[in-house]
């Protein structure tokens, strides 16, 4: 078979590739491979408000206690929530049931180790060898070794009191609208907002198990755009199904992607003297007006692959306090271990009161470029076709000189689909157009030939 995790955990249609069978066999093979084995061990589990969790937890915590491990269940929660409370109920690992942005019929199961992290490839690996190799040799307790499952019922809680304490002040005198994607921050993002004594008008936060992230949240946020108009806030922010990703709007209704936000909260951090090395870590898919706009204000920029897991990986290694992705995974790692929507939309109202701005005005830091994206469809056995080729990389590169050191062309296989994505972008909207389109053109058809 073929890999089970992706970037972000293990995702599929719930039922047809994500089935209870998978879900039993990965909190298994999970429990195994997260706990030594010198107590017995407790792993937590949250999950979103689609329709297929209440199946997947329990298909997963049966397979959890099979192996005598105790599961504790939050219930409906963001996924940084768990990231966050697995350290504070010294719990040996979370579990996040959730495809995050994706539509009601997807769903995923994630794993955390102890520490709050996700896991490492090697970790996925060895939860998979165990799958592929049917638990042969592992012994199955019983009696009084098989697990219990038990119901925290203030997990919620327990997360907001503690994002709250990320914020200096309170956030009184400003109008906040939230779009909280039907999704697992219905409650906790409401109630963070309030507790910080912001007046809050909220869309989308009435989940019926169906509706999380239909036309609402980050990826659809037209009607928060025209709702912080209508009702003259200072600021929007627009979280997405699990709320590990926000994206924000400004008082005149323009959308503020996750560039903007690194931008805005760089700045501000190494105001403050908190921003390590002066560097921010992004991906490739990063605007390049962020580039300029960082290094206008002295601040570096380190790039990696795509996924906020690299990203995370970057920020550990090197030590650095803040990173994020445009699509609006923003870490602050000196609060959590993973990209928390309701942690940076709370960071960015602070900013606004405690700098007594517009988010307007702190969006004109940074200038994005013009960006253009085009699928070509690929065999998936011909994915490099783009590095091995000659003719195109030959015209990669003329491409790139007639942009003049004011764009790039970046292409990137999909790790699920038989595509290969053209990105291009530059000071002229029309001419990457053709750029992309064409350069799409050309792989298509040498990867027919």
């Amino acid at each position: 078979m073929g890999r089970l995790f992706g970037t972000d955990g293990v995702r599929g249609i719930a039922n047809k590739e994500l089935t209870c069978e998978l879900a039993f066999r990965l909190g298994k093979a999970g429990a195994i491979t997260l706990t030594d084995g010198a107590h017995k061990p407790k792993i937590i589990v949250g999950m979103d408000t689609r329709i297929s969790g209440n199946m997947l937890e329990a298909a997963l915590t049966a397979g959890i206690l099979s192996v005598g491990a105790e599961v504790v269940s939050l219930g409906v929660v963001p996924t940084p929530a768990v990231a966050y409370l697995v350290r504070k109920y010294n719990a040996d690992a979370g579990v996040m049931i959730s495809a995050s942005h994706n539509p009601v019929e997807d769903n995923g199961i994630k794993f955390f180790n102890g520490n709050g992290y996700k896991l490492s490839d090697e970790l996925e690996d060895r939860i998979e060898k165990l799958i592929e190799d049917d638990f042969e040799g592992i012994e199955m307790p019983i009696g009084e070794n098989i697990g219990r499952s038990y119901s925290k019922t203030d997990a919620i809680e327990d997360y907001v009191d503690y994002v709250t304490t990320t914020v200096d002040g309170d956030l009184s005198g400003l109008k906040i609208a939230l779009d909280c994607a039907n999704g697992a921050a219905y409650k906790s993002a409401v109630d963070a907002f309030r507790k910080l004594k912001a007046e809050v008008l909220v869309i989308n936060n009435d989940p019926d198990g169906i509706n999380i992230n239909k036309e609402c949240g980050s990826t659809h946020p037209e009607h928060l755009m025209q709702y912080v108009v209508n009702n003259k806030c200072d600021l929007g922010i627009a979280l997405d199904g699990d709320a590990d990703r926000c994206m924000a709007v400004d008082e005149k209704g323009n959308l503020v992607n996750g560039d903007f936000i690194l931008a805005i909260c760089s700045k501000y951090l190494k105001e403050k003297n908190k921003l390590f090395d002066n560097t921010v870590v992004v991906t490739v898919m990063s605007n390049m007006g962020l580039d300029i706009a960082l290094d206008n204000l002295g601040i570096k920029c380190a790039r990696t692959i795509v996924g906020d897991r690299y990203v995370l990986e970057e920020m550990r290694n090197k030590g650095y306090r803040l990173g994020g992705e445009q699509s609006g995974h923003i870490i602050f790692l000196e609060h959590n271990t993973t990209g928390d929507g309701l942690l940076a939309g709370l960071q960015l109202a602070t900013i606004i009161k405690n700098k007594s701005a517009k988010m307007s005005e702190l969006t004109s830091i940074m200038r994005e470029l013009p960006q253009v994206l085009v699928n070509a469809t690929v065999p998936n056995s011909m994915k490099d076709i783009y590095i091995k080729d000659n003719e195109i990389a030959e015209e990669i590169r003329k491409i790139e000189m007639a942009m003049n050191g004011v764009g790039r062309v970046l292409i990137r296989p999909s790790g699920t689909e038989p595509l290969v994505r053209v990105m291009l972008e530059g000071e002229n909207q029309k001419e990457i157009d053709k750029y992309a389109h064409e350069l799409a053109k050309l792989i298509e058809e040498k990867a027919k030939a």
